[in-house]
């Protein structure tokens, strides 16, 4: 499997062990691009500078990277691999489909999708971190996956040509992209019309009651990745990033202005995570 990497206005390839075919670039791929507007954004519950937020995000994902399947087993009470099943299940992906999954970490959506889209389709696991994307591309090809490619890339520039997918997936790493509604445009661009988005991502629950437990739960994280993987920052963050991402409506409302048709979101766990789903316009 070959990994690409899209940096600096251009998708340069660098080559590992399989194919040497890459899925099509686009113009618009400058990596991190955007990071140099005055406005602050959210880092957890801190207010920073777009590029400081992209720097930070990246040292803990940097951090985490070799043990992200115990981080979301511990953040989703092992439920997070039954979510992505039933991502793959909306997806609608059939034999022969491109399909992009975003922020695709250790690869499993990819290899879900992998087998949906078979031979004759292709599986592009995409992701802003070195470290993750790695992992991720090292547990595809230990599968046997055959039809995967791995792409660097930052969600909100992506390296792709318009209408190049029918299916976008971002598995709990929306609420980690500094602009998340170019993020979202991105990925309208690069789907084909009638091609479905899927938003997986922690969120927020509803019942004070159920709310106000699952918040307990939440801070004992810090101390968990502490003893874990010797990381408490990084979980701490984690925490915080879940509190102030957009609720489902407004993050609903952002599909809708981003292009998509028929927004709709499912809750999963009480509103613990949710599924957003968007259709691309036919014409």
């Amino acid at each position: 499997m070959a990994v690409y990497k899209a940096a600096a206005g251009a998708a340069d390839r660098v080559v590992g062990r399989g194919s040497n075919t890459a899925a099509e670039a686009g113009s618009n791929s400058t990596a991190g691009a955007g990071a140099t507007d005055h406005a602050e954004v959210d880092f957890g519950f801190e207010r920073v500078s777009p590029a400081e937020k992209t720097r930070r995000v990246a040292g803990v994902f940097s951090s985490v990277a070799k043990r992200y399947d115990l981080m979301n087993d511990l953040m989703s009470f092992g439920t997070h691999r039954l979510m992505k099943r039933m991502v793959m299940e909306m997806s609608g992906l059939r034999t022969g489909n491109r399909h992009l999954d975003l922020a695709g970490g250790t690869g499993d959506i990819a290899k879900l999708a992998s087998p949906i889209v078979g031979d004759t389709g292709q599986v592009v696991l995409a992701d802003i971190n070195a470290e993750m994307l790695e992992v991720g591309r090292e547990r595809l090809l230990d599968a046997g996956i055959t039809n995967a490619r791995a792409c660097q890339a930052n969600a909100e520039y992506l390296p792709f040509a318009d209408n190049q997918f029918d299916c976008v997936t971002i598995g709990f790493g929306l609420r980690n992209v500094t602009d998340k509604d170019r993020a979202l445009r991105e990925m309208c661009r690069v789907l084909r019309p009638g091609g479905v988005l899927l938003v997986l991502e922690f969120s927020h629950i509803e019942n004070p009651v159920l709310r106000g437990a699952y918040q307990s739960f939440q801070a004992l994280w810090p101390s968990a990745g502490k003893a874990l993987v010797g990381d408490a920052e990084s979980y701490k963050y984690l925490v915080e990033s879940i509190r102030v991402h957009p609720k489902q409506s407004a993050l609903k409302l952002m599909i809708k202005d981003a292009g998509f048709n028929d927004a709709s979101v499912d809750n999963l766990v009480g509103g613990a995570a949710a599924i957003h789903r968007g259709i691309k316009p036919a014409n």
